[in-house]
């Protein structure tokens, strides 16, 4: 402890954000990204760049179910699951698509999706591709790691964080003067006026995005009180909720699947002119088939999701969307405020927005300890002796990760387009390129960390996100302009993100430079290679 209340809480404020910075820039960077996983997919398929993103129209739902339920005779009479997905603001295009059974050792079949184009053709050959949802399950699952484990540490680190938020905001005095200060190129001052800046503008999402992703994962946390109650564990618990999700197993005895157009005026009794998500087929043409008609519920502030199973051969009403307590319903809208997925355009990018400057926050924190202990060991380093292992350290690890997170993803965004289309394992390629383009750049920064190698890394993060909308005008049958024409807003908000990027890349690495040619040549060479 401290000898006060005040600098105890700067020192807890101070180290809970260093020791697990790194890791949370990577989280916090990912699931940023994920509020546009599906604009990420999209881009990322661009064999369904032209003639496919179509509204939903319910004019003509009768004859897209009942071309559907044709195609899917046709071409996956024997699979396990048929899904007919209308589409929605996020995946804007209608798809046929199914499930195989699953073989041994496998969690769940193979899913395979055609895409309807808006002149009735279907498109079956599609490249294969994790996409935005890569991202989205790398902030919270870290990719190669257990299930189990990776869990604990974003909980670990996600605990971290809002201790470092909650000490944050009971050391600045000053917290409402601090947002409206920013002095540049004063060294320290100007690394805190930007980390105040970032983490005051956006504090109720911070803490918000925090607390309800600690409530996220809080059954893989503690799940002792669960798995005491409950012999299956977490899916036992759903299926009490809500018994909707507990489906009959296929008995094997084929009968007729009834025609799938004949549940809408049933669902209108139920939803009054639903808008449709899905219309999901389970064991489809057996004697325990189920229908699943889902309601597109995407602006509506919680995770429920609202469903009508319909029994597949007699075409009765088994069940209907239930009402939820008041704890699940608690529950449900902070998982909502979590995922965003309620959130139109506009609340949706604030959102980016706000995960940005929490990159931002984090990055600006931990560059601020390395100036900082940099100036405190001043004395030893105008005499020639070398810094600390633990600023070698710091400042190698914030010029790897924050700089090579975007170049990664610029990395993962080009090797998608560079591939060959029908290459097989193209989703372990991707990734990996990500990781490798990561892991290399982070080996780079402990060789050497200076400011001539921030300027090169931010020139080439500069060049890569700058060439990925020629990359798509070159792979793709358009571009940034006929996007723009065509209100494909979706593509047109990717190009742009990415100029954006490239801009301020390039804008950070032209600063830099001229920081550096202003530093007295008198000084020793430790001083003039200070990074930041």
């Amino acid at each position: 402890m401290k000898d006060s209340f005040y600098r105890t809480m700067n020192w807890l404020h101070t180290w809970v954000g260093l020791l697990v910075c790194w890791l949370l820039l990577l989280i916090f960077f990912s699931g940023t990204l994920s509020y546009y996983r599906y604009a990420i997919n999209l881009w990322m398929k661009p064999e369904l760049h032209q003639n496919v993103i179509q509204s939903y129209n319910p004019k003509n739902i009768v004859q897209i179910i009942d071309f559907g339920q044709a195609y899917l005779e046709q071409h996956a009479s024997n699979a396990a699951k048929w899904y007919i997905n209308f589409p929605t603001e996020r995946k804007p295009y209608l798809s046929y698509a199914w499930q195989l059974a699953a073989q041994e050792n496998q969690k769940r079949g193979k899913y395979i999706e055609h895409i309807v184009t808006t002149d009735n053709h279907i498109i079956d050959q599609v490249r294969a591709s994790k996409g935005g949802h890569f991202f989205y399950r790398l902030h919270f699952d870290l990719h190669y790691l257990p299930t189990s484990i990776s869990r604990w540490i974003v909980g670990f680190c996600t605990m971290f964080m809002l201790i470092a938020l909650i000490s944050g905001i009971v050391i600045h005095k000053r917290i409402f003067k601090d947002f409206f200060s920013f002095r540049p190129n004063k060294g320290a001052r100007s690394w805190l006026d930007a980390h105040n800046v970032s983490s005051v503008f956006a504090l109720p999402y911070h803490l918000m995005i925090t607390y309800t992703g600690l409530i996220a994962i809080m059954f893989s946390l503690m799940p002792w009180g669960l798995n005491s109650v409950y012999e299956g564990g977490r899916q036992a618990l759903n299926n009490d909720i809500n018994p909707n999700n507990s489906m009959p197993r296929a008995s094997g005895i084929t009968q007729p699947l009834i025609n799938l157009s004949t549940i809408l005026p049933m669902l209108d009794n139920v939803w009054n002119e639903p808008t449709l998500k899905s219309i999901t087929i389970i064991n489809p043409n057996d004697s325990n088939s189920r229908i699943i008609a889902e309601l597109n519920n995407q602006q509506d502030l919680t995770e429920q999701e609202h469903r009508v199973v319909i029994n597949g051969i007699s075409g009765q009403l088994v069940s209907t969307p239930q009402s939820l307590g008041a704890i699940l319903a608690t529950h449900d809208t902070l998982l909502a405020l979590h995922t965003g997925r309620f959130a139109e355009p506009i609340l949706r990018a604030m959102f980016f927005i706000s995960g940005i400057l929490g990159c931002t926050m984090i990055a600006t924190g931990t560059i601020m300890w390395a100036v900082k202990i940099r100036k405190k060991q001043q004395k030893q380093l105008i005499t020639g002796a070398s810094p600390s292992l633990g600023l070698r350290i710091v400042e190698s690890l914030n010029l790897g990760v924050i700089a090579g997170l975007p170049l990664a993803t610029a990395a993962f965004f080009i090797t998608n387009r560079m591939l060959p289309a029908s290459l097989t394992e193209r989703y372990d390629i991707e990734i990996n390129s990500f990781f490798s383009v990561l892991l290399l750049t982070i080996l780079i920064s402990f060789w050497r960390n200076d400011r001539q190698a921030w300027c090169k890394l931010l020139w080439l993060n500069s060049i890569s996100f700058a060439f990925l909308p020629i990359l798509n005008s070159l792979t793709s049958p358009t571009n940034l302009l006929s996007n723009i024409k065509m209100m494909q807003w979706q593509l047109v908000g990717f190009d742009i993100m990415c100029l954006i990027f490239a801009v301020m890349s390039g804008f950070a690495a032209i600063q830099l430079k001229k920081r550096t040619s202003r530093i007295p040549k008198k000084r020793s060479l430790n001083l003039q290679e200070h990074p930041l």
